[in-house]
């Protein structure tokens, strides 16, 4: 007898409808003939273990036969644990045990455990909008995963513990209705919950420079580089930097939540990702747990760091094969991982955030200390950080050693609070500038573009538009690019930060000291680099 049901397989961040065909046939002594067919990796063949022995201690005796299952496509490599329950629930439609004889409005999808419970699996949100899309309604999948699944509009998702648990769930839907509630989450309520976090400004003393950058940077979503000696307080002010972030929006949650879900570092307690992530790797990392990779094409770091803040703390001590594969992601805001079996393109539009000693020792151009290095050694040791990644860093800043009066002393410095209030209020300007263009580009090729949420992502067309200098702005910047030799793509960052510097100012165009501040964050690499 053949019997069918319905799961999804993930590929990157996106998931396919699977189709589970079970058929036995003939009796075979002393044991049944358990094959799996289309593709299966080692995780899928053995599942007819875990799945012989979830139906037995379930209470369910099957006598040996020769059972066949298929999954389809057959040209598609399936992977993953997931496939445990669709073939268990098959099995037991196959031999009679359903009373529904059509389950292809559901999808089904979790790993079994010996005595018949689920286990989550990873990437469950791309397969419930997988399910959306193929106009599947209902999810019966484990309970551990229903709030990720439950974000998405659109399915009702049943939470199941037990694959006794789900034979019931589906025997009811064969009077018509599903006897179960499923799981009902507001994800725009998620988002708008208040948001805490650990490390606040105001436990910063001095360094009114360097916020003033990361405030610029938080603002515009630029990528910003600190050089300083050590103690300087560096990587204290990069772990201050998210709060000060925009909060994410509903889409930019959704996206973010796919590739933590595809990855497995999703708080299954929480369901939607609700902060901009926080990623900050050793420098031990290698380029493929930076950049992602993998036999299946794993995400990596970056892609992590989607819609949120890469902290790279010590850049020279990086390999220098790991910082370089940088430079396509900053410049695109997407990977692709080729592969002989399958390419594979994940999201990796992050925020850039560096910090690094201007020499081996760390004291070079510091007024407290002598630099013991030798220019060779200072030369070879920033040099460690290329120039086409140099260029792909919107500002460059110097933080300088705290002095002691400014460190005891003093009124409290500003908080994030205050900080953050000016920074939403920039990205709300930003935010109604790139709608009324868009709803201007209605009817045009234009329309289909991804949305921009600030300005580090605009195109070269958006600047063009939004970054209209005066004949004293444009003298000004032209002096500086050619005195200071700077690169178009520079020219593009600069016109985008002082873009945003206005946006603080709340001021509509672009004045000679906007673009005046956004040089000035340019100039600090020729000191080191030249």
């Amino acid at each position: 007898m053949l019997f069918k049901s319905r799961s999804a397989a993930v590929y990157g961040i996106d998931a396919s409808i699977i189709d589970v065909e079970v058929d036995f046939s003939g009796v075979v002594l002393n044991k049944e003939e358990f094959s799996t067919v289309g593709l299966p990796d080692a995780a899928v063949r053995e599942s007819r273990d875990r799945v012989r022995s979830a139906i037995k201690n379930s209470g369910f005796d099957i006598p040996p036969t020769r059972i066949t299952i298929n999954l389809a496509p057959a040209d598609i490599k399936k992977e993953g644990s997931g496939f445990d329950l669709p073939i268990a629930i098959a099995i037991l439609g196959a031999y009679g045990a359903l009373q529904i004889k059509d389950i292809s409005d559901f999808l089904l999808v979790g790993e079994l455990g010996l005595d018949g419970g689920l286990r989550a699996v990873q990437g469950m949100l791309p397969i419930a909008i997988a399910a959306r899309a193929a106009g599947i309604r209902n999810l019966v999948i484990p309970a551990s995963n229903a709030r990720e699944a439950a974000v998405v509009e659109g399915v009702n998702v049943y939470p199941v513990h037990t694959l006794l648990e789900v034979r019931e769930l589906l025997n009811s839907a064969s009077f018509g209705a599903v006897a179960a509630q499923p799981l009902r989450i507001e994800a725009e309520s998620l988002l708008e919950e208040l948001q805490h976090f650990p490390h606040d400004f105001k436990d910063v003393r001095g360094q009114h420079v360097a916020k003033r950058a990361l405030e610029v940077a938080a603002a515009g979503g630029h990528n910003i580089l600190m050089i300083g000696p050590p103690g300087s307080g560096k990587t204290m002010l990069a772990k201050r930097l998210p709060s000060i972030l925009a909060p994410l929006r509903f889409e930019e949650a959704l996206e973010t939540t796919k590739i933590h879900s595809v990855a497995g570092v999703l708080d299954a307690e929480q369901g939607l990702v609700t902060h901009r992530p926080f990623r900050s790797p050793h420098h031990t990392i290698s380029d493929a747990g930076l950049i992602g990779g993998g036999m299946i094409p794993r995400p990596g770091e970056v892609s992590l760091a989607h819609n949120g803040l890469l902290f790279l703390d010590e850049l020279p001590e990086f390999p220098r094969n790991v910082l370089e594969v940088l430079r396509q992601p900053l410049e695109d805001g997407v990977v692709t991982i080729a592969r002989a079996a399958m390419s594979l393109t994940f999201p990796a539009r992050f925020m850039l955030a560096a910090a690094m000693n201007p020499c081996p020792c760390g004291y070079f151009n510091d007024k407290s200390r002598e630099c013991m290095c030798t220019p060779p050694m200072i030369q070879r040791y920033v040099s460690k950080v290329s120039g086409p990644l140099l260029d792909r860093i919107d500002i460059h800043i110097e933080v300088p050693a705290v002095q002691y009066k400014e460190l005891r002393g003093g009124a409290s410095a500003e908080g994030s609070a205050e900080i953050r209030t000016r920074v939403l209020a920039a990205r709300s300007l930003q935010h109604a500038r790139f709608l009324e263009a868009g709803a201007r580009s209605q009817g045009t090729a234009r329309t289909h573009a991804k949305p921009i949420f600030s300005n580090s992502q605009m195109n070269t067309q958006q600047i063009r538009t939004f970054c209209e200098l005066s004949s004293d702005a444009e003298r000004l910047l032209e002096r500086a690019m050619q005195q200071q030799g700077l690169s178009a793509r520079a020219h593009d960052r600069i016109l985008k930060v002082s873009r945003t510097i206005a946006d603080l100012a709340g001021a509509e165009d672009i004045a000679v000291s906007h673009i005046a501040e956004a040089i000035q964050y340019r100039t600090l690499d020729r000191s080191y680099w030249a």
